[in-house]
């Protein structure tokens, strides 16, 4: 190939990626990981940050997996004794244009009812999370049991339905 038609070549497959390039950075999901409490836990919990780099505000309504028989969007909410508790967040977590929503242990988070295998240090689960406007983004996210939670992170009270138990 001439030195022109390579130059015409990699102009164009530049000119062609610019555009899906740009596309793809509407909703970013960053530093994401998940865990349970151990091998025979029969929840689990996903945390990362979602980063909306469009001009319009976007909500996560709702997420889904393999991983687990229900898929829920939760929060920690204090009671009027001061005792956090775990609730669904029915209408999902708002992400501002330009703005970045945190996923983390003793806040927002993905919640795995009723885990269908182990969580695995090491292995990756499978999470589709549906956002109001730019629709289904498919993460794969890794399982680490080792993580440790920020300091001065106080105790939680996970009240979970019955035959249920928490690792948000």
């Amino acid at each position: 190939m001439s030195f022109t038609k390579t130059i015409l070549a990699v102009a164009t497959a530049c000119a062609l990626a610019i555009p899906a390039f740009a596309d793809g950075m509407g909703i970013m999901i960053k530093d994401p990981y998940s865990r349970s409490a151990g091998p025979n836990a029969k929840t689990g919990a996903a945390f990362f940050g979602i980063m909306n780099h469009t001009d319009k505000d976007d909500r996560l309504i709702a997420a889904s997996s393999d991983i687990a028989k229900r898929v829920e969007l939760h929060t920690h909410i204090e009671t009027a004794d001061g005792v956090m508790q775990m609730r669904e967040v029915e209408d999902g977590f708002p992400v501002e244009a330009g703005g970045m929503h945190m996923l983390q242990r003793g806040g927002d988070h993905v919640m795995f009812m009723g885990l269908t295998r182990p969580m695995v240090q090491g292995e990756n689960v499978t999470v589709t999370l549906t956002f109001e406007k730019a629709g289904d983004v498919t993460v794969d996210i890794p399982v680490d049991l080792e993580r440790k939670p920020p300091e001065g992170m106080m105790k939680m009270d996970h009240k979970m339905p019955e035959g249920t138990d928490s690792n948000g």
